[in-house]
């Protein structure tokens, strides 16, 4: 008979969102054995001195970024959640000295929510009292859509640590080579910057009009398509890779595209999205919108078990409406918000409900935009977006029923950046049109 353990609070998941409710669970005093995070992440492969060693929860956005750095590479343990939003670096011995246990290669294979246990890949259980669902999202890839030769050798994706170190290996395996991005998003676009700066000749493929279609428009995505192509880096729109050729010992050779040209690979990245994972409890609890449906404290339709980050959809106070948002900013302070309403409730202390103000952000090259509200209704586009220029600098504030509702800024200083935030949460109301165009961020600096 396998054993069980319990525990007080199970957090399920080991990424950001389950280091964050770690520290916020630390600072409101969890006792020690009343805490587990179990994830099935659990080992970075390479370099060899780190093999098989054991990672604590980390701070994501950096496995596209610093990560892939040429020189001063970021490498664990320099990433450990909190550093993201300047708090401490919560290292394994961190979670060991606050009596938080870290089961990591562990993979929950059932959860049963009436009898509070969930039971791993090889048969041991896990009873609780409260949960918080915090089990992130996994990568699309082109293998679920049956793409020929999707699992040809060199063809990556990145989502964990793991996945980082392969490409890592396949940069340094195929140097100076040819690199096929495949997605305009995020992804998409911070790595054919990785790439570039790691000297490959790199091509981005998407079947957009544009990048970033869900949230840049037209305007503001040929600044970027400029600058990358100023830079070296080809774009190919319209299209969809429908297949792939490898040589003879299966590493990817070229990506055969829908409109019928080929291109040369010796890497392929894909970045096409992905899905909140919430198959484990199917049919158990309330869902909407794609993920696990919560109320303004993340409590799900189940008391005593709640959801955070990406698996969520939540009441956004700011639009009154239901969505669910993938993004670290989001995943830190949901984290925080489930597990102030947990121990309110214990305490009988009310806590506020959640407003949040979405926020999105990227860095590649030299460049680094930030965006806060929402993009909705007429665009208007503001400063210096010519991709030649040597420092650029622009904007664009979305404005619908005679008011401004969100605010986009390439080049922002911290507190250009805060002023924009300030123009998304306040909502002023605009006047003339025109005026706010000349106006620009001055617009910003006097709400």
């Amino acid at each position: 008979m396998a054993s069980e353990k319990h525990f007080k609070y199970a957090i399920l998941g080991g990424g950001v969102a389950a280091g964050y409710a770690a520290r916020e669970f630390a600072k409101q005093g969890v006792k020690p054995g009343e805490l587990v995070i179990i994830s099935k992440e659990a080992v970075c492969s390479l370099p060899p001195f780190l093999s098989h060693s054991l990672v604590a929860p980390y701070e994501r956005p950096a496995l596209s970024k610093g990560y892939l750095f040429p020189q001063n590479a970021a490498r664990l343990p320099g990433f450990h959640v909190c550093v993201g939003s300047g708090g401490e670096k919560l290292l394994p011995e961190w979670y060991s000295e606050k009596g938080i246990e870290l089961i990591l290669s562990t993979e929950i294979v059932k959860a049963d929510l009436a009898s509070k246990t969930l039971t791993s890949a090889v048969g041991a259980t896990f009873t609780y009292e409260i949960l918080l669902i915090a089990t992130g999202s996994s990568v699309i890839k082109l293998s679920d859509f049956g793409t020929p030769g999707a699992d040809y050798n060199n063809i990556l994706y990145l989502r964990e640590v793991d996945d980082a170190d392969k490409l890592v290996a396949a940069i340094q395996a195929k140097k100076g080579g040819k690199a096929v991005i495949v997605g305009g998003g995020y992804i998409g676009l911070e790595l054919s910057a990785a790439l570039k700066i790691n000297d490959f000749d790199v091509t981005m493929v998407f079947p957009e009009p544009w990048c970033m279609p869900r949230l840049f428009t037209a305007d503001i995505a040929a600044f970027y398509e400029g600058y990358y192509a100023n830079k070296g880096v080809k774009i190919v729109k319209g299209t969809v890779a429908v297949g792939f050729d490898a040589d003879a010992n299966g590493d990817v050779t070229a990506v055969k595209l829908k409109s019928g040209s080929v291109l040369e690979a010796d890497i392929v990245v894909v970045g096409v999205g992905g899905r909140p994972l919430t198959t484990l409890f199917k049919g158990q609890v309330a869902e909407e919108k794609g993920g696990i449906k919560t109320d303004a404290f993340f409590e799900t339709s189940v008391p005593g078990v709640y959801a955070i980050g990406d698996v969520a959809t939540f009441p956004l106070k700011m639009y009154n409406e239901l969505r669910r948002v993938e993004h670290v900013d989001h995943a830190r302070k949901s984290a925080e918000q489930a597990v102030k309403a947990i121990k309110g409730k214990e305490s009988g202390e009310s806590v506020p409900e959640y407003d949040y103000l979405p926020y999105f952000y990227s860095r590649s090259f030299d460049l680094g935009w930030q965006f806060y509200g929402d993009n909705v209704g007429d665009a208007i586009l503001f400063g210096d977006s010519d991709p030649t220029s040597a420092k650029p600098k622009f904007g664009s504030y979305w404005i619908k029923d005679g008011k401004v509702l969100g605010a986009f800024l390439e080049g922002g200083s911290p507190d250009e950046n805060k002023a924009i935030a300030k123009v998304a949460k306040t909502q002023p109301p605009v006047a003339n049109v025109e005026e706010l165009k000349k106006e620009g961020l001055q617009f910003a600096s006097k709400i």
